[in-house]
């Protein structure tokens, strides 16, 4: 009996795991709401706070947009 309770549990455990692993697999931290879909290969989000998940927590300025605009990019951007 305690095999069986075992067993169940185990399989009930492996289910869950696949489950998050594929919800994880979809869902993508950085990106807003229909941002970053399948043919988004590199999964770099869009640029400026509209593509945000979350919104930014100050009033964005040129320098901010541009940073943004350059990633991933090793180089600044010339707007200083």
């Amino acid at each position: 009996m305690a095999l069986l309770k075992l067993a169940t549990l185990g399989a009930l455990g492996y289910i869950g795991y696949r489950f998050l692993e594929k919800r994880r697999e979809e869902d993508h931290a950085a990106f807003a709401t229909g941002q970053g879909g399948d043919s988004n290969f590199a999964k770099v989000r869009d640029a400026g706070p509209a593509a945000m998940a979350d919104p930014p927590l100050r009033s964005w300025d040129k320098q901010d947009q541009a940073s943004d605009e350059s990633f991933p990019a090793s180089d600044p951007p010339a707007t200083y």
